[in-house]
């Protein structure tokens, strides 16, 4: 198929801003090409950034970058041109008559040969490259007319001219020709796209139907939606991943709650339990104690009775005498009898005396009330923060203590609160009791009668975890204390007194300070003691980190600094040595 009589004529290469022969070109967005300086003033004097031609608006001004391909072709056709002598007169191409050369007689839109033979090398050599390299900008170029060129013969034509005559040609290369869609009003191809209508037309409907609509380039526009859509899909699936994540923990967070539902329903089973066995033995008890003081209350009565009957038995009888004395007529006798009639009778006065109610109930009931306030504020300490796990279960049905390791702190031992008799190793990470006291200056901070030390590091907000080895101990104490705790003398340790911890003695012996201590029985003796805090729950847990087994949790309020708690205790005639050793965490 021979060349289109308008293939690379001077038409194709004009500015449609100048007129004029393309110096340095450059390309929109849009795929239409203008003059760097013809286009950069255009946008630098209008109100709007749009393309010249089709008239489509962009936000921002467009980086521009010289066309090398069009401005190589530019060039060669000015050269062209300025060889041909009057073939480059504007009154004969204005005329359209055909010109004379030196080579030959060149009708208007013919190339030279040399001029043919350079465009197809170029065009071999650009065919060759990688076509994912060409520039997608372009795609609204205008598409190489295919006439039949009237002067040259199908023989005169290369095959390879054939098939760039069957390309579809961009000012950055020959691009695959693909199947446009065609209008069905114009049948003309669909290469535009209306945004107002949101439908694809031809440029026969733009200039008919859409004229004040918003227009762009359809291949364009998808490309556009298309990274739109890559934009939706990576958004998408990241809440896909978020609600997946979010899932896990909700099923996670639902495992500890059945775990946390079955140790409370063993708690208050326990609780209710032991009250009602106190209940129960308090009432009997009470019965007892009822019936003994009603059956002294009874012996007492009869007593009393007995005496009183005897009594009145008695005054009846004086009673008796005296009413015949004064029925006699005689005086002699009658002053005889009355001297012994007028004796008083030795009778008691019962005016104080009463039976006694009280039944010896009093103090029982005080126990009974006593214990329900212990129920009371049992029953009103809130559940623990984590499912709790008794130390006699199965370490297979143990809750995992990974994700309280996240608040893993470095924790380092204060020298300054250390007993005197506590040596410190150079780290600062571990603490052993030895015989003798140290020659160290008696600070404010430091304990004088109790071997312990706090922690350097003070906590007044957030979540912190450490952990400390306990193993070859006899004797330890693990936990917190606030800021104002009495560190000097005999010291009170309670969490009323600023005293937060966990205790072991003769090596099964565990209790927490409290007031009385809680004793807690340990089938497994932990190697290892972790320390998790919640300074705004208030809470202070134990965990068994080798089990991955939580122990215990302290509920209180902290109102200021707390600081680890650690007193490895005295040696014991060197049964205690070992030394506590604060531990990396290892998740």
């Amino acid at each position: 198929m021979p060349f289109s009589r308008s293939f690379l004529s001077e038409e194709h290469l004009l500015c449609s801003i100048c007129l004029e022969v393309f110096d340095n070109p450059v390309s929109s967005p849009c795929g239409h090409s203008f003059c760097m300086s013809c286009i950069s003033h255009y946008w630098d004097t209008a109100k709007h950034c749009q393309c010249p031609l089709c008239k489509q608006t962009f936000k921002r001004k467009p980086d521009l970058h010289i066309n090398r391909t069009l401005r190589e072709i530019t060039e060669q056709f000015k050269c062209m041109n300025g060889n041909l002598g009057a073939c480059g007169g504007d009154e004969a191409e204005k005329d359209g008559i055909t010109q004379e050369s030196t080579n030959g007689t060149l009708k208007r839109g013919q190339l030279p040969n040399q001029l043919f033979s350079e465009m197809k090398r170029k065009l071999i050599r650009r065919r060759s490259r990688d076509t994912s390299l060409a520039c997608h900008n372009e795609t609204g170029a205008e598409q190489t007319e295919q006439t039949t060129h009237a002067d040259s013969d199908d023989t005169e034509l290369p095959n390879f001219a054939r098939q760039v005559s069957l390309r579809r040609y961009s000012m950055c290369g020959a691009a695959n020709a693909v199947k446009v869609p065609l209008c069905p009003k114009h049948h003309r191809n669909l290469e535009l796209f209306c945004r107002t209508d949101l439908e694809c037309i031809c440029a026969e409907c733009e200039q008919t139907e859409h004229q004040t609509h918003n227009i762009t380039c359809a291949e364009k526009e998808w490309q556009i939606n298309k990274i739109k859509i890559s934009i939706t899909e990576t958004e998408i699936q990241e809440m896909a991943r978020v609600r997946t994540q979010k899932a896990e923990e909700i099923k996670q967070s639902l495992i500890d709650i059945n775990a946390l539902a079955q140790h409370e329903a063993q708690r208050s089973m326990q609780l209710f339990g032991a009250l009602i066995s106190s209940l129960e033995r308090s009432q009997a008890g009470l019965l007892e104690v009822t019936e003994i003081n009603r059956r002294s209350a009874e012996h007492q009565a009869e007593l009393m009775i007995r005496e009183l009957e005897q009594e009145i038995t008695e005054l009846r009888t004086k009673s008796t005498e005296l009413t015949k004395l004064a029925q006699t007529d005689n005086y002699i006798t009658g002053l005889k009898g009355y001297s012994d009639a007028s004796t008083p009778v030795s009778v008691k006065d019962w005016s104080s005396v009463s039976l006694s109610c009280d039944l010896g109930t009093e103090g029982i009931c005080a126990s009974v009330c006593q214990l329900l306030e212990q129920f009371k504020e049992e029953l009103q300490k809130p559940p623990a923060a984590c499912p709790l796990i008794s130390a006699n279960q199965s370490p297979a049905k143990s809750v995992k203590v990974k994700r309280i390791q996240e608040y893993a702190v470095d924790v380092t031992l204060d020298a300054n609160t250390a007993h005197p008799r506590l040596i410190l190793s150079e780290n600062k990470k571990m603490v052993w009791c030895s015989e003798n006291q140290q020659h160290v200056t008696n600070h404010r901070e430091r304990f004088d009668r109790v071997v312990c030390v706090l922690g350097r590091e003070g906590f007044n907000t957030g979540r912190h975890y450490w952990e400390v080895k306990v193993n070859g101990k006899t004797d330890w104490d693990l936990g917190v204390a606030s800021h104002s705790c009495n560190r000097k003398g005999k010291i009170k340790v309670s969490p009323s007194h600023g005293y937060w911890f966990l205790s072991l003695r003769d090596k099964n012996n565990y209790a927490f300070r409290t007031e009385p201590p809680t004793v807690l029985h340990l089938s497994n003796k932990p190697q290892k003691m972790g320390l998790f805090v919640d300074y705004e729950k208030g809470q202070v847990s134990f965990y068994d980190v080798d089990a991955k087994m939580h122990i215990h949790t302290f509920m209180d309020n902290f109102s200021e600094t707390i600081y680890p708690f650690f007193s490895p205790c005295t040696n014991k005639n060197s049964k205690n040595e070992a030394p506590l050793v604060i531990t990396p965490v290892l998740s």
